[in-house]
């Protein structure tokens, strides 16, 4: 099947992106990535770069919430499914050398303090996959407030996890935070 253009350059944005962060990231090395020309990318993203980063975020987010949403659907109990999470997590660091960690850390971390697009991009895409895990949790029988708040437990450990992996270069960081994520899910209230 032939990818267009269009989603060519997202996808070649968003491996950039996530390996070299927002800065790090040239229109014309996106270009190059994509192999497409650079009017192609002004056709299809007339705002710059900023627009080409936020729809390589969501392709991102999409990409990401669809790895979790496996992971999280692999195991009946909350806990396991956790635990399976940063399992997997840790397998697909490790397999890409330690280079391919969370897709929108790099971007929001270089834009902090900002009111752009792609600050609400990384935002949406944090709020969605608590949302997986909420609703993991909430199938598993926690109260809605306890879903909420741990969701936001789970996706905050397991970001800090996943950089402390890539600097560490093991994938012991995100073992341990599975391990103690699924004692705290099972020891909360349902």
């Amino acid at each position: 099947m032939q990818t267009s253009t269009r989603d060519r350059i997202v996808v070649a944005a968003a491996r950039l992106l996530q390996r070299q962060g927002y800065v790090g990231t040239g229109i014309k090395q996106i270009a190059q990535e994509a192999e497409a020309t650079l009017g192609s990318v002004y056709h299809f993203f007339p705002g710059g770069k900023e627009t080409v980063a936020v729809a390589a975020i969501r392709h991102s987010s999409e990409e990401f919430g669809a790895l979790l949403r496996t992971a999280l659907e692999s195991e009946e109990e909350p806990a396991e499914a956790i635990l399976a999470c940063s399992r997997r997590l840790a397998e697909e660091l490790r397999e890409s050398g330690w280079i391919d960690g969370c897709p929108v850390t790099a971007a929001a971390l270089e834009t902090l303090g900002t009111d752009s697009e792609i600050q609400r991009a990384c935002g949406d895409a944090l709020r969605d996959w608590q949302g997986l895990v909420q609703d993991k949790l909430l199938s598993g029988g926690h109260s809605a407030e306890s879903a909420r708040e741990l969701a936001s437990v789970v996706i905050s450990a397991l970001e800090g996890a996943e950089v402390t992996a890539q600097v560490a270069r093991s994938e012991e960081p995100l073992h341990v935070a599975g391990r103690q994520l699924a004692r705290l899910v099972r020891a909360s209230d349902v």
